[in-house]
């Protein structure tokens, strides 16, 4: 038996339920009009009875489906009954095959079931009318013909149902992939998205915080190197470690997000930049020279420009041996560079696989620039750092 549409099946389905539907209807309007016209009254009994047990059994199949007493097959096999004993009854009954042909279609399991039961009910019909008519063979001729032309519009329903319910499986069948795939997209996205949370604080970290840890370290070891021969540069570097650790605690707050984001204010990168080279000065002793434009951006642009200039200076302090620092900011006309230069002893860049240089690199990428890395053994090393800046990064 056909389960009642659903939202998305197609059309045909929609017809055959309906034309179900409309079935009773137009039964009960015949039975209506037949029994307040002329007909005997044995003739009336014999129809409200036929009709009574039909609607009893249709209500049986139907609202209980999978009973016990009566299954799909047994209504349909009664319904021939029913056709053949009105068909028996009077003349112009035989409209009942007509309007019932979806019945067969929706309580039939599959197309042959269908065509077999609506040719006994074609039969049924036309014996029915032959016996009313005492047997006549001009009235059987015509009522067989009649019968199987109205069966013939049954075998194209039967025949046209099967695709409509094989559209229906594959409709529910690809909006459940559809579904499922939107369930994974969302899953790939949600785990993109956790990956890439995890990649900037993994990147803020190391920017920051670790950064920040690996100045106190230095700043505690020449602090206590120095304690018995220079007390006052001793109690510099330890001032130098407290403002280092003040920093830290105020970039870690930041990263849990306990506080606003720290950064530098609009407009002023110049100033943020010009304020962590003296700092590094005052920590290295190194010789830095500085050229720093007046540069107006945003403030993720200017973050990324501080990131990259406090990790090229922490690489420069632990790694390069390097006098001397040179730190330019230049306003290009299609963005911004930082360059920073150094005189220590340099590095092969391919050899390089550092956290560090790579998350610069994915940084300036987020903003559309690029990172270009200069070295080699002896001869220092140059940062160059692009981003473009268009209206929006503009302030």
């Amino acid at each position: 038996m056909l389960q009642r549409p659903q939202r998305g099946d197609p059309f045909w389905i929609w017809v055959l339920h309906g034309w179900e539907a409309l079935s009773w209807a137009l039964i009960a309007l015949v039975t209506l009009i037949t029994l307040l016209g002329g007909t005997p009254p044995g003739w009336k009994l014999g129809l409200l009875a036929l009709m009574a047990v039909l609607a009893l059994c249709w209500a049986l199949v139907r609202r209980r489906p999978g009973n016990p007493v009566l299954s799909p097959y047994g209504y349909l096999c009664v319904l021939v009954v029913v056709l053949g004993g009105v068909s028996c009854l009077g003349d112009g009954f035989g409209v009942f095959y007509t309007v019932t042909l979806a019945q067969f279609v929706v309580f039939a399991d599959s197309p042959r079931g269908a065509v077999l039961l609506t040719g006994l009910g074609a039969l049924a019909i036309t014996v029915g009318g032959s016996l009313r008519e005492g047997g006549r063979a001009d009235v059987f001729l015509t009522n067989t013909i009649s019968s199987l032309a109205v069966w013939a519009v049954a075998v194209v329903m039967a025949v046209l149902t099967p695709r409509a319910l094989a559209q229906r499986d594959e409709r529910a069948a690809l909006r459940a992939e559809l579904k499922s795939t939107q369930v994974e997209l969302a899953e790939v996205y949600q785990r993109q998205g956790a990956a890439e949370e995890r990649e900037r604080l993994a990147r803020e970290i190391h920017d920051t915080l670790a950064q920040g840890f690996a100045s106190i370290i230095v700043l505690a070891e020449a602090a206590r190197s120095q304690l018995a021969v220079d007390t006052d540069r001793s109690a510099q570097q330890l001032q130098s470690i407290e403002q280092t650790a003040r920093e830290n605690l105020a970039e870690a707050r930041v990263l849990v997000g306990a506080a606003p984001s720290s950064g530098v204010a609009a407009g002023s990168v110049a100033t943020t930049l010009r304020r962590t080279l003296d700092r590094f000065t005052e920590d290295t002793g190194l010789t830095v020279t500085a050229e720093l434009a007046d540069v107006e951006c945003d403030q993720p642009t200017r973050i990324a420009l501080l990131r990259c200039t406090q990790e090229s200076l922490a690489n420069i302090r632990k790694h390069a041996a390097a006098s001397t620092v040179g730190v330019v900011l230049a306003r290009q006309p299609d963005g911004v560079e930082l360059e920073i230069t150094d005189d220590g002893r340099g590095f092969v860049v391919e050899d390089s696989h550092g956290f560090g240089l790579d998350g610069m690199r994915r940084r300036l990428a987020e903003f559309g620039g690029g990172l270009t890395v200069t070295s080699s053994v002896g001869d220092g090393t140059r940062i160059l750092a692009t981003i473009p800046l268009s209206d929006r990064s503009q302030v």
